[in-house]
This record gives structure tokens, sequence and C-alpha cells, in this order.
């Protein structure tokens, strides 16, 4: 299968279940808002080190937020709710709330619910207060900018990690170039994630690894660097790999964002020939039960 002249193999790529929260966070104007949404990504690439992955999903419009202004819906995935019972307020505390002029909502139903202002309130020192609307709690926080809006909890649903495909050029100007487009095209998407910095990894991983101790390692069968010293897959004419990871809410999101940014990223360098390859991170099952496999999503594209 080929896609403006750049090869697609025949594999899928293989994701696992997660957990996942969405929240609201506002603040007097969109910068501010920026600010405290990308303050909370920080340090959320990956769950092997980080214990969640986070990203900004989509800015909000003040007639799309609970307080009527400006903001920014930002979604956060873990292995466990007890993971997300662990990040959630703690990065909401430390990176929203000291933020100048923010506030935090729910932006996910669920029975499930994880602690917001629930937590928070304590910081108040006994000056907190609370209101409840239409049967939702929301605390005022004193805080010396003025007071920290949080509602009480948000909820947790079922979601998948690590969907993905690699890119595969003659350069690494090739294949960042491709994919930083690819990236802008699925952000436009709702439910899904890149939690990688610029959304795009450029140190994929492989399952497992000859140090007992880590969980993961170099995939060297894709480094061009090792390329005569191990099993490669790489031809002679690549020299870099990139991946792009997504994260989703369900399985039709994630297939919905591996099109767009498979096609986007080929119809960027594919006709000039500097795209090699697009492949995936097959590793044998060894990883999740959900498998994405690259000619079924891009059936019908050319």
């Amino acid at each position: 299968m080929k896609i403006n002249g750049v090869n697609i193999d025949s594999t899928f790529a293989e994701a696992f279940p997660m957990k996942a929260t969405r929240i609201i966070i506002t603040a007097m104007n969109q910068k501010w808002a920026f600010r405290a949404a990308n303050s909370i990504r920080g340090f959320a690439s990956s769950v092997i080190a980080c214990g969640c992955e986070i990203d900004i999903e989509r800015a909000l419009k003040p007639s799309e937020t609970p307080d009527g202004r400006p903001g920014y819906s930002v979604m956060i995935f873990a292995m466990s709710v007890k993971d997300l019972e662990k990040q959630v307020p703690m990065r909401v505390g430390q990176s929203v709330m000291t933020t100048p002029t923010t506030a935090c909502f729910s932006g996910m139903d669920g029975k499930i619910r994880l602690p917001l202002g629930k937590n928070l309130r304590y910081f108040g020192d006994g000056y907190q207060t609370s209101k409840i609307f239409d049967g939702r709690r929301y605390w005022r926080i004193p805080v010396m900018h003025g007071e920290f809006i949080c509602e009480d909890t948000t909820g947790v649903c079922d979601a998948i990690g690590g969907g993905n495909f690699l890119v595969l050029g003659k350069s690494a100007h090739h294949v960042l170039s491709a994919c930083e487009t690819a990236v802008e095209a699925i952000e436009q998407l709702d439910n899904v994630i890149t939690s990688f910095p610029g959304g795009i990894v450029g140190s994929g991983s492989k399952v497992g690894s000859k140090y007992r101790f880590l969980p993961a390692s170099t995939n060297q069968a894709y480094c061009p660097t090792l390329r005569g010293l191990v099993d490669s897959r790489l031809s002679g004419e690549v020299g870099s790999v990139v991946e792009i990871v997504i994260d989703g809410l369900t399985e039709e999101a994630i297939r919905k964002a591996m099109r767009v940014g498979i096609t986007t990223a080929c119809h960027y360098w594919g006709s000039a020939r500097a795209l090699c390859r697009i492949s995936a991170g097959n590793y044998g099952g060894n990883l999740g039960k959900y498998h994405f496999h690259l000619e079924d999503i891009l059936a019908g594209c050319d």
C-alpha cells in the first residue's frame, strides 16, 4: 500500500487500556489560561516515568466554559484510577491554582469521581466556602490574587493509550517537518491527545531491556546509527525515524487521529520522495490488547 508515493507497512499499532479524565481550565484571558494548561502538562509525556500523560485537547471560547471565560480543555491519562487520584489534584494544585485568575472545572461525567476542590479546599485554611449549583459542588478558596474557584470532583472513563505510527524519512528535517503538520492536524480532533513534547517522540522505545530494572529501552531495530550492528528494519536510505503516540477516549477516536496524521504526513513530503515509509509500534502482543492495523485504517486513502 502507498499514499502519495510513501510505502505503508502491513503492520499494526499496539495500544493498551488506560483511565482518563478531562478538566476545564479558565482564566481572565486566553494567555493566562494557556499558561496554566501548559504548566499542568509539564513532565507528563509517558506513564513509563511520569506517572501520567497529559496534553491540551483544545482551546475553548467563553461560550464553551462554565464561567464564561476563555479556557482550555485538558485530558489526563494514567494506568489506573489510583494513579489519577494521585496525579490530578497534585498537578491542579501546583500548576493551576498557582496561576493568577484561574479556575478549574470538571470536563467529564462518570460514576467514578476524582477529587479536585475536594482536596484543594484545605489550602484555604478554614476560610474556604462551597456552593452547590445544579447538583454540583464548587469550592471558593481565598488566595492572594482573589479566589480560586474549583469544582469538587471530576469524572473518570475508560480510555486507550499508545495508538501510534512511525515516520521514516531521509533526514531528521524531513520527518520532523512532516510530523509537525501531522500533529497540527490531529490537534483539531476531539477526544485525543499527543502527550510527548510537540506531540512527537524522538526516542521511541520497545518493551523490556537487557537491564532488568528497565521496563522499556531504545528500539534498536529503528535506530539508523545501529544499522549493520543489529537486526535492523531500516533500508539504506532511511536517516531518521520519529513516532507520534496518540491517547484517546475511544478506539474510533484513535483510528481517526491515526488516519488524519498519517495522510497529512504523507502529503507533506511524499511526492518529493523525502519520506520512505510509515510503520507502527508492534510488539508482538506483549504491550496491549488494542491493535490498530494501518491498512484497515488507511483503506481508501491515496
